[in-house]
C-alpha cells in the first residue's frame, strides 16, 4: 500500500515532491523499497500501482528533466519490507496519557484525566460499540461508534508524528462542522501540539493572519477550495509550511490548482485518508516498541482560539488542557445526559461554547449529530435531539419561524393561537412570582406582609390561567413541539438571549438555560440550571469560579444590585493572548480577575418575596464599549434598545447609533422576506416600522429617533457579522458614517 494511502487519479491530492521520493516529507530513499518514514521504516505492498499527478510548477528537483514535466507518473512499488521503529528522542513524542497507555502505567476505566483526548479511552472502554459521531451530509456519510472514534483519533494523531509534527508546535485548523474536525481537533492535541481553529467561512485576510501570527507548521483545511482561496497569500509571503492535509477532498476536480490554471508549488498536501494510513501502519509497528516520551502535562497549551475580531486583528487566545478539563469536568453539575442520548451539532465547531459542550457531552457517551443550517429542519426531523447548543440568533429565527407559520393559518386559528401564547405568557409570569424566581423583583426590598400577599394574588391568578394554558399546550404547543423536537434541553450561549424569546419557548414548555461565557473563559464561567431557571439571567456561577462586579472608574468591588463591569477568576481563565503580553496585562489584573468588559450586576439575596430564589445570579447589561453615552450625558447600552426593536416582524437587523447626540438613531434592514414588508415603498415601510417601535417601546426614553433603512443585510460574507454571527459594530459605523451624520443634519 501506498504509505499514505492510495492517491486515485483525479483527486486533489497532487504532491509537490519528485518521483524518486516517497510522499511524507522527511522520506528518503533507501534503495528501491524502502522509505524512512519520521519515525518508522515502512513496509510496502508487492506490486502495487500508484498513480500521482504532480503539483510542482517551475521547481528544480534531483531525478531529471521527466521529473519536472508536469504530468501523471505511474510507479510500481516493490516488496514489503519490516517495520523498523526508530526512537524517539527525548521531546520528540508527547503523549495524552489516559488515550495511550504505556504498559500498565494507567489503569483501565480510570478517568484521571491530564489531557483533553484522555476521555476518549473512558468513553470506548464505558460506550465502545454505541454510536459516537453521525455525520450524513459529507461524502461519504459516516457513523462511527465510541471505539471507531478514539482509534480514528489515534490514528491522526500518530499521522501527524509520522509526517514531522512535534510537540508543542503549531497546526492551523481551518475547517467547518463535519466528524472529521473533532477527529483531526483532538489528534492534533493528542500528538502533543496546540490546534488554531477557525472557520473556513472567514476572510481570506483573517485566515492568513492566524496562520502567519500563530507560526503554525502545518495547516488542515476542509475543502480543496479554502486551500485554494488561501494558496496565493500564503505562497506570496513565504509562509513554511511543512504540509496541508485536506479533511474532505474533491472528488470532482482534478486537483487543486494555482490562479492560471497550473498545479501550485508550496507544501506537500495530503488527503484525511493518508493521514489515516500513515498513522495506523506506524501504530503497528510501535506496538511492540519501549519508546520513550514525554506526558501531556494538564497546563501545556491545548488550543489557541482566535477572538471573532469585531474591530481590528483578532487576538489568539491561548487555552491549555486544565482549562478545558475543567468545563469537562463541571458541566455534569448543570445537566446529566445519559449514554445513547443525542446532540445536534449546528454552531461552528471552533466555537468555544459549541466545542466544549461537544466535549462533555461525548465524555458522557452522548452521540453527536452534526449538521447546517440547511439540513437543520430536516435532521431535527430524523434524530429528535435531547440537547441542542446554539447562540441567540438561531433561538430568534425559530421563534420568528413559528410566528410566521401561525399567522398563516385562518384568522380564526391565528387568533386563537396568538391568544393562548399570551395567556400562558401571563400564566407563567404569575407562577415566576409565586415560585420566588421573578427577577423583575430582584432589586425591590418587600416586607413579609407584602410579600404573602404577592404570593397569594400571583397563586390564584396561576390556577385560573392554568387551564387556559393545558388547552393551550393541547391544541397550539404540542403541535410547535413536534416539529422542534427539542427533547431535553437547548442551550443559549455566545450572546444575549431576549426576553420575548425566552419567555416564549418557557411557554412551549422546552427548557432554555441561558449561558455566559466568553473564549478568554473556556468559555463557561455561569449558566441557569434546569431545577432554578431564571429568566433574564445568566444564571450562577459553576463550580470553582468567582464572579466580582466592580465600578468601572475606580475598580471598587460593588455590592449585589449595583450595576458594573463584570470581572471573573477560575482555572477556566486563559493562559493569555498569543505574542500579546501587553493585551494580557490589560486584560488580567495582579489578582488574577479577567476583565470582560461586559456590564452586569449580580442578584441581591432575599428571604422572602418574588425574587427569592434569584440571589446569586448575573444579570448581564451590554458591553462597557458599546455603551452610547448621548450629548445630555445619557448613558445608553444600545443592544437593549435593539432587542426590543426585533421583536417586531418588519426589523430583521438593527443597529442603534447615536455618540454625542441627542437622540438616538439607527441603521435597520427590514425583513423583505415577509409578506407584510416585500411590497411596501419605502416611505410606507420607513412609517410601519416607526409604528411599530413606538408599540414596542412607548415608555422608553431612549427610544429610536431618526433611522434609515439599508437595504444590504448584515452577513458574514461582507464583513459586518462576526463568524459567529454578532454584528462587528465599529466596521459598520465606519462604512456607514457619511449616511449617519445624515440622520443628524435635519
Amino acid at each position: 500500500m501506498f504509505p499514505m494511502g492510495a492517491v486515485p487519479h483525479g483527486t486533489f491530492a497532487q504532491l509537490p515532491m519528485p518521483p524518486a521520493v516517497a510522499v511524507a516529507r522527511g522520506f528518503e530513499e533507501v534503495g528501491s523499497a524502502r522509505r524512512k518514514f519520521v519515525g518508522v521504516e515502512l513496509g510496502l505492498p508487492r506490486s502495487r500501482k500508484v498513480v500521482v499527478r504532480r503539483a510542482v510548477a517551475g521547481r528544480s528537483w534531483k531525478g531529471g528533466e521527466a521529473a519536472r514535466q508536469d504530468k501523471i507518473r505511474h510507479f510500481q512499488l516493490q516488496t514489503r519490507c519490516t517495520l523498523e521503529p526508530r526512537e524517539y528522542t527525548e521531546g520528540v513524542r508527547k503523549f495524552a496519557p489516559l488515550l495511550e497507555p504505556q504498559q500498565s502505567a494507567v489503569v483501565r476505566g480510570s478517568n484521571d484525566w491530564k489531557a483533553v483526548p484522555d476521555f476518549w479511552r473512558t468513553a470506548a472502554e464505558e460506550f465502545g460499540d454505541r454510536l459516537a459521531l453521525i455525520d450524513r451530509h459529507h461524502d461519504p456519510p459516516t457513523q462511527l461508534t465510541f471505539k471507531e472514534a478514539f482509534q480514528a483519533i489515534l490514528e491522526f494523531s500518530e499521522g501527524l508524528r509520522v509526517y514531522g509534527v512535534k510537540p508543542d508546535q503549531k497546526v492551523a485548523l481551518i475547517s467547518e462542522n463535519s466528524h472529521r474536525w473533532i477527529v483531526a481537533d483532538q489528534g492534533i492535541m493528542a500528538a502533543g501540539a496546540v490546534d488554531v481553529v477557525r472557520g473556513s467561512r472567514s476572510s481570506t485576510e483573517e485566515l492568513c493572519h492566524i496562520i502567519v501570527h500563530s507560526d503554525s507548521k502545518a495547516l488542515v483545511v476542509d475543502t480543496p477550495d479554502t486551500y485554494n482561496r488561501l494558496a496565493p497569500r500564503l505562497l506570496s509571503d513565504e509562509v513554511s509550511l511543512m504540509f496541508v492535509v485536506v479533511l474532505w477532498p474533491s472528488k470532482s476536480e482534478n486537483g487543486v490548482k494555482s490562479s492560471n490554471g497550473s498545479p501550485p508549488s508550496g507544501p506537500p498536501m495530503y488527503t484525511y485518508d493518508d493521514l489515516i494510513t500513515s498513522g495506523r501502519t506506524s501504530l503497528q509497528a510501535l506496538a511492540a516498541a519501549n519508546l520513550p516520551y514525554d506526558v501531556i502535562e494538564p497546563s501545556d497549551l491545548a488550543t489557541i482560539v482566535y477572538t471573532s475580531g469585531t474591530s481590528g486583528n483578532p487576538k489568539g487566545v491561548m487555552l491549555s488542557h486544565a482549562n478545558l478539563l475543567h468545563q469537562i469536568d463541571n458541566l455534569p453539575a448543570v445537566v446529566q445526559p445519559a449514554p445513547g442520548e443525542r446532540f445536534l451539532s449546528l454552531l461552528p465547531p471552533w466555537h468555544m461554547y459549541e466545542r466544549s459542550v461537544e466535549y462533555f457531552v461525548l465524555s458522557q457517551g452522548v452521540c453527536v449529530v452534526y449538521t447546517s443550517v440547511g439540513h437543520f429542519k430536516e435532521e431535527l426531523s430524523k434524530y429528535p435531539s435531547d440537547f441542542f447548543v446554539a447562540v441567540p440568533l438561531v433561538f430568534d429565527v425559530l421563534y420568528s419561524g413559528i410566528l410566521k407559520r401561525i399567522a398563516q393559518g385562518s384568522s380564526l386559528k391565528t387568533l386563537i393561537a396568538f391568544s393562548l401564547i399570551s395567556i400562558s405568557t401571563k400564566f407563567m409570569d404569575a407562577k415566576r412570582i409565586s415560585e420566588g424566581r421573578a427577577l423583575s423583583y430582584a432589586n425591590v426590598k418587600q416586607s413579609t406582609a407584602g410579600a404573602v400577599f404577592q404570593w397569594l394574588v400571583a397563586s390564584v391568578l396561576t390556577l385560573i390561567l392554568w387551564p387556559l394554558h393545558l388547552l393551550g399546550k393541547k391544541l397550539v404547543y404540542s403541535k410547535i413541539l413536534a416539529n422542534i423536537r427539542i427533547q431535553r434541553v437547548a442551550i443559549s450561549g455566545g450572546g444575549s438571549l431576549s426576553t420575548s424569546v425566552d419567555k416564549f419557548f418557557e411557554v412551549l414548555g422546552i427548557t432554555v438555560l441561558n449561558g455566559y461565557g466568553l473564549t478568554e473563559t473556556s468559555p463557561v464561567v455561569a449558566v441557569r440550571v434546569p431545577e432554578n431557571n431564571i429568566l433574564g439571567s445568566v444564571g450562577r456561577p459553576v463550580a470553582k469560579t468567582e464572579i466580582i462586579v466592580v465600578n468601572p472608574e475606580t475598580g471598587e468591588v460593588l455590592p449585589n444590585g449595583e450595576k458594573g463591569i463584570v470581572k471573573i477568576r477560575g482555572p477556566q481563565i486563559m493562559k493569555g493572548y498569543y505574542k500579546n503580553p501587553r493585551a494580557t496585562e490589560k486584560a488580567i489584573d495582579e489578582n488574577g480577575f479577567f476583565n470582560t468588559g461586559d456590564i452586569g450586576w449580580i442578584a441581591p439575596f432575599h428571604k422572602v418575596g418574588a425574587a427569592r430564589k434569584c440571589g446569586g445570579v448575573l444579570v448581564l447589561e451590554g458591553r462597557a464599549k458599546d455603551t452610547i453615552v448621548l450629548s445630555t450625558g445619557e448613558n445608553v447600552e444600545p443592544s437593549q434598545v435593539e432587542e426590543i426593536a426585533l421583536q417586531s416582524k418588519l426589523v430583521k437587523q438593527i443597529v442603534v447609533v447615536g455618540q454625542d447626540q441627542r437622540r438616538l438613531g439607527a441603521l435597520i434592514v427590514p425583513d423583505r422576506e415577509d409578506p407584510d414588508v416585500s411590497g411596501l415603498p419605502e416611505a410606507e415601510l420607513v412609517a410601519e416600522i416607526r409604528k411599530e417601535l413606538k408599540r414596542l417601546a412607548p415608555d422608553m426614553q431612549s427610544a429610536v429617533g431618526p433611522f434609515k433603512i439599508i437595504s444590504e443585510p448584515f452577513t458574514v460574507e461582507n464583513g459586518l457579522l462576526t463568524p459567529t454571527l454578532k454584528v462587528k459594530r465599529d466596521i459598520i459605523l465606519s462604512k456607514y458614517k457619511e449616511l449617519i451624520s445624515q440622520l443628524y443634519q435635519k
